[in-house]
């Protein structure tokens, strides 16, 4: 069977002498492992569609009964290339594909992950992170995850939640000093959830509040925090 998927590489790396293995997020299909073979020779054709976070439509060959595809071809539609000439922006990306894939089985479709990864992806390209942007896109993959909360917790209010959860990540600016506490007190609240739902630490933590020891926040509040905190 060969398809068509429009997809985003989230993590590639070598396999056998001259092929690689490359994971992505396809809008219709879900996490996917494919094979890329030949592709670090010399005349190899496909190095520009695996490289990471680009975004393609991918053909993919499926042999029957087999459960790792084989990449054929493809049409690229974004490399972000802003992205790539900036360290914030490029570690910051890294960290979401990487977050997509750990928190998403394989061969599970969800055009909700697709679209939030494009989304941040987008505004990364035409402008840089602020403070927000990554605790922003952890609590919607998580609720689309079903790890979500369907209400505050910590004493946040209402609708700063409802900015982290639907506003567009570029206008999350803070500086009230409440809603730089209620911005601390998230970062808590993904911090505990992907301490306790990842069998390992993350590779991309460094600088985005999710490894650092902080004091406890309103403790007081804690009981209203489900038990995977």
């Amino acid at each position: 069977m060969i398809f068509t998927d429009n997809g985003i590489i989230l993590l590639r790396q070598d396999f056998r002498e001259s092929d690689r293995i490359v994971s992505l997020y396809t809008r219709e299909h879900g996490r996917l492992n494919v094979r890329v073979p030949s592709v670090m020779r010399q005349t190899g054709k496909l190095k520009a569609l695996i490289e990471p976070f680009v975004c393609a439509e991918y053909r993919i060959y499926v042999r029957r009964g087999g459960v790792m595809g084989t990449l054929t071809g493809g049409k690229i539609s974004s490399v972000f290339p802003a992205i790539r000439t900036d360290l914030k922006r490029l570690t910051l990306a890294l960290h979401f594909c990487e977050l997509i894939l750990r928190m998403t089985p394989l061969h599970q479709p969800s055009e909700g992950k697709f679209d939030l990864l494009h989304q941040a992806l987008t505004e990364l390209e035409i402008g840089g992170p602020n403070p927000a942007f990554q605790a922003a896109f952890t609590l919607r993959l998580m609720m689309l995850a079903g790890f979500g909360l369907d209400h505050p917790v910590l004493q946040i209010s209402s609708d700063f939640w409802q900015k982290m959860h639907e506003e567009k990540f570029s206008n999350l600016l803070f500086s009230d000093p409440e809603d730089l506490l209620s911005l601390a007190k998230c970062n808590t609240v993904c911090r505990r959830f992907l301490n306790q739902y990842l069998t390992h630490p993350l590779h991309t933590t460094e600088g985005f509040g999710l490894k650092e020891d902080v004091p406890p926040v309103l403790p007081s509040t804690l009981g209203a925090v489900p038990t995977v905190f």
